[in-house]
């Protein structure tokens, strides 16, 4: 029998963090393990004229960026547990990459699991990738899964 893990699941909750999420509930239900499925609330700066934004109306969608946050978070531990992983949420505050870090450390994860984007190395040296930062810094194994190709359509072809 395999030794109960305690996997820890990043999500910036777009598509290429779904197959990654599949995975990790697969993880936890086979080794009997926890599931800890985090988010991190990245910095945001205003994108108005001038970068200013009054202290009030940032609290504000900081706090609602966070409520919505947490709404995603519960509805994906749900999920986890409706298939059968003991599951709960982490929502941290940071840079992605050191807030997952953060979690993986305190948790004493046994495996972080990660979707990818999949750009090209090109996107990468422009872009930049949290689950680079994440593979070459973890002090845990990282499983990145990259999202499903889908089939081109006939339009397209």
């Amino acid at each position: 029998m395999a030794r109960k893990q305690r996997i820890v699941h990043t999500t910036d909750f777009s598509g290429a963090s779904r197959a990654a999420f599949a995975t990790a509930v697969g993880l936890a239900r086979a080794s009997g393990g926890e599931l800890i499925i985090c988010h991190v609330l990245a910095p945001f700066e205003t994108p108005l004229i001038g970068g200013h934004l009054a202290p009030e109306a940032y609290a504000s969608v900081r706090a609602l960026t966070r409520r919505n946050a947490s709404r995603r978070l519960a509805a994906l531990v749900a999920r986890a547990r409706r298939a059968g992983a003991r599951a709960r949420g982490a929502l941290v505050e940071g840079l992605p990459s050191e807030g997952i870090a953060r979690v993986a450390r305190a948790e004493r994860a046994d495996v972080v699991v990660m979707g990818t984007h999949g750009h090209t190395w090109l996107g990468r040296l422009f872009l930049g990738s949290v689950a680079q930062r994440v593979l070459t810094t973890s002090t845990v194994p990282v499983l990145t899964v990259r999202p499903a190709r889908r089939a081109p359509s006939k339009a397209a072809a």
